[in-house]
């Protein structure tokens, strides 16, 4: 009989758990919304827009407790996983209540699952973790987020060539995304991870030809677009998947399409027409 521990040596991690509290705070909220080039920023009591949760309830971790990739370094709540390469894979994220403005809030965290793969460009490993967020009058949301860990890319090793995605939208907009906009997010989410501001870094140790648009960052555009033509409603369930990296300097697409079912089918679509983050919209209502 195969010894599920050996198979998995991560497995003891299964169902740790965390807690984070803060305040939602107006200074970072207005930061986030100058970030964004919007006109005004939500007041104290208002709903915090759905994605700006990623804000807050970010350990602050000392430089020398951080990887060489500028995350935090294995252990601790996450399993140390040896696979080099760590990037956010998806979330699925209900959304209960608003999260208002100013209000205290706790994140409770856990973790569901961890699993070893093999993909095409080597192995795998899938954690996926359960963030719970609520203030005093109640829980506010739910989020499965998935983080892959993965082998590094072999020097040379050519990208894979675009195919254009198919997909027609009715609406569609354009996004520039540039050096000042991903520093901000960055320090907005107290993100070190290098690829979003260290060139030297992003193209000789992951291979990436530019800085890479943080995948958090285009799932909040998404959540925001998908309100927009939301007809008014609030938006109760976003489901995302990053498909292939977004870079600075190249324009990209959000678009959207209403389905039978009144949801909005949802989608970035990269500046060769090639599928970077596929998502899903639903509404009260």
């Amino acid at each position: 009989m195969s010894n599920p521990s050996a198979e998995n040596p991560y497995q003891e991690w299964v169902g740790r758990e965390e807690s984070r509290s803060e305040t939602i705070g107006e200074r970072t909220v207005a930061a986030m919304a100058a970030t964004l080039d919007l006109a005004g920023a939500p007041a104290s009591g208002a709903a915090l827009p759905a994605g700006w949760q990623w804000l807050f309830f970010n350990p602050a971790v000392r430089r020398a407790e951080l990887g060489a990739d500028g995350h935090p370094a294995r252990g601790g709540f996450l399993p140390p996983v040896e696979l080099p390469r760590r990037m956010w894979a998806g979330s699925r994220i209900h959304y209960h209540r608003p999260l208002p403005v100013g209000t205290s809030a706790t994140r409770r965290s856990k973790i569901l699952k961890v699993a070893n793969k093999q993909g095409k460009m080597g192995a795998l490993c899938f954690v996926t973790v359960e963030h719970s967020t609520s203030d005093a009058a109640g829980l506010c949301m739910v989020e499965e987020q998935d983080i892959v860990y993965k082998e590094a890319t072999a020097p040379g090793t050519a990208a894979a060539k675009p195919r254009p995605y198919e997909a027609q939208a009715q609406w569609v907009e354009t996004v520039s995304p540039d050096t000042t906009l991903l520093f901000r997010y960055s320090a907005l989410t107290f993100n070190g991870h290098r690829i979003h501001y260290d060139l030297d870094y992003a193209r000789h140790e992951e291979g990436y030809p530019n800085l890479v648009v943080h995948g958090p960052l285009t799932a909040t555009l998404l959540q925001q677009f998908a309100t927009e033509h939301g007809q008014g409603r609030a938006l109760q369930q976003f489901d995302f998947r990053a498909v292939s990296p977004l870079f600075v300097d190249r324009a990209f697409t959000l678009e959207a399409r209403e389905e039978s079912d009144g949801s909005l089918a949802v989608w970035a679509r990269g500046p060769d027409g090639e599928l970077a983050m596929q998502a899903s919209a639903s509404f009260a209502g």
